[in-house]
């Protein structure tokens, strides 16, 4: 069989790795969880919670204990995954919501997403479960790359049950619109299980996107997983007992979907990438284990995330690696692994000679952060954070001073330096303002007439 092509620069002695034949290319399963905390796994350090199969995946493969969500909101990290570029250069540097009033993204009709690009190389790809980039055409899966839908188009939902957001019905079979019964974590693990299952013994390869709208709110646990949890922790805070619930649920259905992987033999040439989307919301009870604040912040409990990498027979499992990436990154990796071509541009670097084993220079001397979004606290405006290790210049609010903080002394960011390092806040700063000016030229609003 003739190699697939590939636009990447290798490295020396990945040739043979990486040029996958068209029999034996990876199948990629990326499993995307919606607001998890950076400590909200047993594997993580939470002690009040049971995630056994997260656990076990993890232990499977390659954690990264540095890895970084795009964005500290939905909508922007998941535009950032799969397009392989930062958000606000396809549109979206804000959710996208029902209603043009508070809406903050668009994504960009000539943007290429990565499934696209995998989909023309012969992949067979696929999305359960949360979208949360458009309710409407030409911004929907199956014109963005996607062979196949099952999930909801929406952002968040009002009950994990009726699947509604505002009245209105975005769950979708394909092109059509659904109306199953169910908690939605049950029903994206089931229609994923059930994908796999249609994909055993085809020779076309697949791209399984499955993105849970757990744990995200409401916190809305199924009651026999609810009353699970506090039975075991007699002294839980109730609301956290019900984000733990969540959790553990999600993590059964996890459970479910590796296990079909392995009962079809798919497991042995899959890669299976697990993130998050930003990091835990504290005012449910989140853990984000040390680091300071959560969802909504760019400060680092915004935007590190719990992830691991695992490839049976490629990467070492029970490995653990400080080097830093982003969401932006991971289908990257997984093309330059599989051989897919990426011709067009692209903010995304592979960090594959990592999960081998191999020493592999840093993706980037500078990462870019910025959100935009309404309201009375961000009034439209964008808060926005650049890192340059170990130095890290963040403006979480739009009314509020620029901040500074020395990671590699201060990952809790505790001591604010700007005051006393003006020189590094101005050049972090024009490096900032630079990155937005390019975020500036791509529309983010749909036309409103």
């Amino acid at each position: 069989m003739r190699p697939f092509l590939f636009a990447f620069l290798l490295l020396p002695g990945l040739q043979k790795i990486l040029l996958a034949t068209e029999s034996d290319r990876p199948n990629i399963l990326v499993i995307l969880a919606d607001d998890l905390g950076y400590g909200d796994l047993a594997c993580r350090g939470a002690q009040d919670m049971r995630t056994p199969n997260l656990d076990g995946l993890f232990a499977q493969g390659m954690e990264f204990t540095n890895f970084y969500a795009n964005c500290p909101v939905c909508s922007p990290t998941r535009a950032a995954l799969l397009s392989g570029r930062y958000q606000e250069m396809v549109g979206v540097p804000g959710v996208i919501r029902t209603n043009s009033e508070n809406n903050w993204g668009y994504l960009a009709p000539q943007a290429t997403l990565l499934p696209k690009i995998a989909q023309d190389s012969g992949y067979h790809t696929a999305i359960v479960g949360k979208w949360h980039l458009g309710l409407k055409s030409p911004n929907t899966p199956m014109e963005r790359g996607f062979d196949h839908l099952r999930g909801f188009l929406g952002d968040m939902m009002d009950d994990y049950y009726n699947h509604r957001r505002h009245g209105n019905n975005y769950m979708y079979h394909d092109r059509n619109e659904i109306d199953p019964e169910g908690h939605a974590t049950d029903l994206f693990s089931q229609w994923s299980i059930d994908y796999l299952n249609s994909r055993k013994g085809k020779e076309e390869p697949f791209l399984l996107y499955l993105a849970y709208n757990a744990p995200h709110t409401p916190i809305q646990p199924p009651e026999y997983w609810e009353q699970k949890v506090l039975q075991r922790e007699s002294v839980i805070d109730p609301q956290r007992a019900k984000l733990v619930a969540l959790i553990e649920h999600m993590d059964d259905g996890i459970g479910k979907v590796l296990s079909a992987l392995k009962q079809n033999g798919q497991s042995e040439n899959t890669i299976v990438v697990f993130t998050s989307d930003n990091g835990g919301q504290l005012s449910v009870g989140a853990n984000n284990g040390r680091l300071r604040d959560g969802k909504q912040s760019v400060y680092q409990g915004g935007l590190k995330v719990p992830t691991t990498v695992v490839w049976a027979g490629k990467i070492a499992a029970g490995t653990r690696t400080t080097f830093t990436a982003m969401s932006m990154d991971i289908l990257p990796t997984m093309f330059q692994a599989a051989g897919i071509a990426v011709k067009h541009p692209m903010d995304g670097r592979s960090f594959l000679p990592v999960l081998i084993g191999r020493k592999q220079e840093p993706l980037r001397t500078q990462m870019f952060f910025c959100r935009r979004e309404g309201g009375l606290r961000y009034g439209g405006k964008t808060i926005e954070a650049v890192i340059s290790f170990p130095w890290k210049l963040l403006h979480n609010s739009p009314w509020e001073p620029l901040e500074l903080y020395n990671l590699q002394t201060d990952p809790q960011e505790k001591n604010n330096l700007a005051d006393t390092n003006r020189g590094m806040v101005n050049k972090l700063n024009a490096a900032m303002r630079l990155q937005l000016q390019k975020g500036g030229a791509v529309p983010w609003q749909r036309k409103i007439d």
